[in-house]
């Protein structure tokens, strides 16, 4: 039997993207298919979507939504079947995704995606003409509104699936706002979209979903626990049953040493001496010394969550060690400034760019020796997956994804042949700094280093398994009971 699904989300890949959010919605339609569901992505039409999008084929009009006009538009682009809302008053600016230039959220970014939700949920009920999903599968605070309007309106007995890709994001605001969400006064209560006297967006969306999935098995034990629920550990675990880690996959095609065009040269696990012309470009590019020091590489948003201000107080240590840094990232502006003040100090031995660049990720992780990914929290992590099919170890804290993907260099696992990187205390920077050593001395050896980099390479992060678990999740919950 193919399942009509309908995927509600904030961003997609390669359309418009700020993290791996993107990638995660973009990729998993094209996964799916094999395993028989059809799947239709709604999306906001942002400047950048209605670009690539053309004009569109008008499926659904609304006269005022929340305050605008809109109309939901069908359009293919990519090889995504989408649906864009498009609603200028609220999406077409210049700026971020969630908000403008200097970094400020969108003043009106609730009822933003609220209106996202409400589209979403109108196409549950059958808004569309000769098509109406099977199932409904929405991603983070942005799309989990998409639930509670189905959940106390006429979609109710459509399923829907909620994923929790960071559980830090809530979309939490104020209760004054209630009476603009077009929600019925039931709405409103512990059981419904209010949260800590407020509404929150995401703690909605959980209590109204059939089921519920985050991006790595150990995420989904981590967010049951005070210390990571961030106070919806309680409602967590009382829908323990209703929740699964699905490890997230990546796109085998767009990242794949053999055959990546963004690469100075190709190369394989088989034939690994092509990485050292993308070693040489990458210190080129980032102003390092052509020497034989291990290439340290940071791809990641500058943050706390990310624990960069760990590493920016171990630059120095890492230098000193016999390392090298090539550092792609934006963020917090202290830690940037950290950062460009250790590149001042270690002239051709720390290079940095700040910002992001996706064609230069992909020469970082070809030309780096090991990426660095210091998380206090990680709900799956995608850079190491890159890493790891790249050939570039992963030298990461023990958390989420990160323990879920990664096998230790320990003894018992360099002797199997089956360590891919090394794990470390997450929030410790001495555990951080020993990790870094021990790296470097890993490194020396070439031949244990090259069956590390093999070892990697090896594993299978594709999308076929976690899709089919994905395919799986959606025929159960159809053959509920309503």
């Amino acid at each position: 039997m193919s399942i009509k699904l309908l995927s509600v989300a904030s961003e997609i890949y390669p359309l418009v993207k700020t993290g791996g959010l993107a990638d995660v919605v973009g990729a998993l339609p094209a996964a799916l298919a094999p395993h028989g569901v059809e799947a239709r992505s709604l999306v906001p039409g942002y400047p950048a979507v209605m670009a690539r999008i053309g004009k569109g084929r008008r499926v659904h009009r609304y006269p005022d939504l929340f305050g605008t006009p809109a109309a939901i538009l069908s359009a293919q682009a990519d090889g995504l079947d989408l649906l864009v809302l498009d609603a200028p008053g609220i999406f077409a600016r210049d700026g971020g995704l969630y908000g403008d230039a200097a970094g400020q959220d969108w003043s009106d970014n609730a009822l933003r995606f609220a209106a996202l939700s409400r589209a979403g949920a109108d196409i549950a009920e059958g808004a569309l003409k000769g098509w109406q999903p099977d199932i409904v599968h929405a991603h983070d605070w942005q799309a989990a509104m998409t639930a509670a309007y189905m959940r106390f309106g006429p979609a109710a007995r459509v399923p829907r699936v909620v994923t929790i890709h960071n559980l830090a994001f809530q979309g939490r605001f104020p209760a004054s706002l209630f009476p603009r969400l077009g929600l019925p006064p039931e709405a409103w209560g512990m059981d419904g979209v209010e949260y800590y006297g407020g509404i929150g967006f995401l703690k909605a969306g959980l209590v109204s979903a059939d089921a519920i999935t985050t991006v790595s098995p150990t995420y989904a034990r981590e967010i049951r626990s005070p210390a990571e629920g961030m106070g919806l550990e309680g409602l967590l675990n009382g829908r323990a049953d209703r929740l699964h880690g699905i490890l997230n996959g990546i796109d085998g095609d767009i990242w794949n040493p053999a055959t990546d065009d963004l690469l100075a040269r190709r190369y394989s696990a088989r034939a690994l001496g092509g990485r050292a012309a993308n070693r040489r470009a990458l210190e080129t590019r980032f102003g390092l010394d052509h020497d034989d020091a291990p290439i340290f590489i940071i791809v990641s948003r500058l943050t706390w969550q990310k624990g960069m201000d760990l590493m920016a107080g171990a630059v120095d240590r890492l230098v000193a060690g016999g390392g090298k840094l090539a550092l792609l990232g934006s963020g917090d502006h202290a830690l940037e400034s950290a950062f460009l003040a250790a590149r001042g100090r270690h002239p051709g031995r720390v290079g940095v760019e700040i910002g992001y660049d996706e064609p230069l990720s992909h020469l970082l992780q070809a030309g780096g020796d090991a990426i660095l990914i210091p998380s206090r929290f990680e709900p799956c992590g995608l850079t190491q997956l890159y890493a790891l099919r790249y050939g570039c170890v992963p030298v990461v804290a023990r958390v989420g994804g990160l323990a879920d993907t990664v096998i230790d260099a320990n003894e018992a696992a360099v002797g199997a042949g089956v360590a891919t990187g090394l794990l470390f205390a997450a929030g410790d920077a001495g555990a951080l700094d020993a990790a870094i050593a021990r790296t470097v001395q890993l490194h020396a050896d070439r031949s244990l280093w090259q069956a590390m980099q093999r070892a990697g390479m090896r594993c299978d992060f594709s999308w076929s398994n976690s899709a089919a678990r994905y395919a799986a999740l959606y025929r159960a919950l159809i053959a509920e009971p309503a």
